[in-house]
């Protein structure tokens, strides 16, 4: 029995059983073979083929978005109207076969947006060119999922379950767990919060399913046996989506607003370029972008060349932005801005900026 079969198989038997008490540890065991098995299938096959195209593009920009979506839901529309690229678009599924890169100019920053070939349903198990178009999915920053607003909530599911399977997480925060192996002493297990879905029984069962018997384990949060298995595994990539749905223009007014209330959706129509300025902001936001402005003693602010950190970006982080040297010869800083209590505020290295903050660094 191949490794396909054997993850259909277990998807069948989870499928047929029914969730109880009595049930919880089998169905834990279960979900460890499936992750176990998955995993397997993602490995590279050690038989290289005859050499093509590369698929991969290199990363450039201050930030990195991947378009995935079903074929024919106007990505490559989006693409060229985002970008000075041009995407081939046509009314026939895969027209796009390969990834086509453009750059977004937005509030000074490059945005590098990767259009990726259509996903199809199979896609992680190697359907279509699946496996390679989320190889590049996991080295975004954030994914648009672009949506057919005409076909519900169908492309919608068939994506996430896709995705899931091959270990992207999205809009979900890494669970609270520590897990480290040891060599020796058993399993020492402790949680600081009440348990509701895992127990001491059912986390040892997990971890000797992956040949574990020797590891400290702390839940600082009620999570489940998946979350659990993830942190296992460690090779998951949490990342923010954005849900674009395309084609607004072609179902109701009722339908547009159920869509538009949905957590971390935007509707646009790329045909009749609606809403597009909106997404624009949704994308900075999730991509959380700040412009940092720098001054010369003596001088006004230069307002037209940004320095793009992520926020959180201390002064330090500034200072290796605009010369690796920097730091070390650092004194003080000026800034202005919502981040400081008044204007211009002297600060240290260890000082978090804010979106449009003005600096001015004065060297030892």
């Amino acid at each position: 029995m191949g490794i396909l079969e054997k993850i259909a198989e277990i998807e069948r038997e989870i499928a047929r059983t029914q969730k109880n008490k009595a049930t919880e540890y089998h169905l834990g065991l279960l979900k460890a073979k499936l992750a176990k098995y998955r995993a397997q299938l993602l490995e590279p096959t050690k038989s290289a083929g005859a050499k093509g195209e590369g698929f991969d593009v290199m990363k450039s920009g201050d930030a990195r978005v991947a378009l995935i979506g079903f074929p024919s839901v106007g990505k490559s529309t989006f693409l060229s109207l985002m970008t000075s690229t041009a995407s081939e678009a046509a009314s026939y599924e895969f027209t796009t076969l390969t990834c086509i890169p453009g750059v977004i100019e937005y509030k000074g920053a490059n945005i590098q947006l990767l259009d990726l070939p259509g996903i199809i349903e199979g896609a992680s198990q190697g359907k279509g060119r699946g496996r390679q178009v989320i190889a590049v999915a996991r080295t975004a920053d954030v994914v648009i999922m672009m949506l057919d607003a005409t076909k519900g909530d169908v492309q919608r599911e068939l994506l996430e379950k896709e995705l899931e399977t091959v270990g992207i997480r999205l809009n979900c925060s890494k669970p609270n767990i520590y897990f480290k192996p040891k060599k020796g002493g058993g399993l020492s297990y402790n949680s600081t919060v009440p348990l509701t879905h895992c127990s001491e029984k059912l986390v040892q069962l997990i971890l000797h399913e992956y040949k574990i018997f020797n590891a400290e384990v702390l839940f600082r949060e009620d999570s489940t046996p998946d979350e659990f298995i993830d942190v296992i595994v460690g090779n998951r990539v949490y990342m923010p989506c954005l849900y674009v749905y395309n084609k607004v223009d072609q179902i109701s007014i009722e339908e547009v607003n159920r869509l538009a209330h949905r957590p971390n959706s935007v509707v646009i129509s790329c045909g009749m370029k609606l809403n597009l300025d909106y997404l624009l902001e949704s994308l900075w936001e999730y991509l959380a972008l700040i412009c940092i402005y720098t001054k010369k003693r003596g001088e006004r602010p230069d307002f037209n060349d940004a320095i793009i950190m992520r926020r959180g970006a201390s002064v330090e982080h500034v200072c290796h932005r605009i010369h690796r040297t920097l730091a070390g010869q650092f004194k003080y800083a000026l800034v202005w801005g919502t981040s400081t209590k008044y204007s211009p505020q002297r600060v240290g290295l260890t000082h978090i900026m804010e979106h449009e903050d003005v600096i001015q660094i004065v060297k030892k």
